[in-house]
């Protein structure tokens, strides 16, 4: 009968602990990539080919540096942004509104112009940006 000395060095290497994780590795990929491809199933609507011919008004206000409002070009105070939109309205029930804000116009301006966009129950609004790197 042989005593092994504990000293000497392990010629070999036990690569069962990586072969378990590579295992479960694999498992969680399985699952992941599985869990991925299924979704919800979607009829989506196709485009027309030929063009609307539904012509609708487009106001454009624009909130300035200093609080100040213009529409389409012209100054105007919040009564009158709010007279002229409902009159609008009551002409174009689908025309739009879009909202241009300076980078340096309070936030508060935009905000009411929001606000009475909402109370007037105008569907048709956009927020105007500039391009990503101009």
């Amino acid at each position: 009968m042989q005593v092994q000395n504990d000293a000497q060095p392990y010629d070999t290497i036990n690569i069962t602990p990586m072969l378990d994780l590579a295992y479960v590795l694999l498992v969680i990929f399985i699952l992941m990539t599985t869990a991925g491809v299924q979704g919800l199933t979607m009829n989506l609507p196709k485009p027309s080919s030929k063009p609307s011919t539904e012509q609708h008004e487009v106001k454009i206000v624009q909130v300035q540096e200093g609080g100040g409002l213009l529409m389409n070009g012209v100054g105007v105070s919040l009564a009158e942004l709010e007279a002229h939109l409902g009159a609008t309205k009551a002409r174009d029930p689908k025309f739009s509104v879009m909202i241009k804000g300076d980078a340096r116009a309070p936030y508060a301006g935009v905000i009411a112009v929001v606000d009475l966009v909402t109370r007037l129950e105008i569907e048709n609004v956009g927020l105007v940006t500039a391009k990503i790197g101009t």
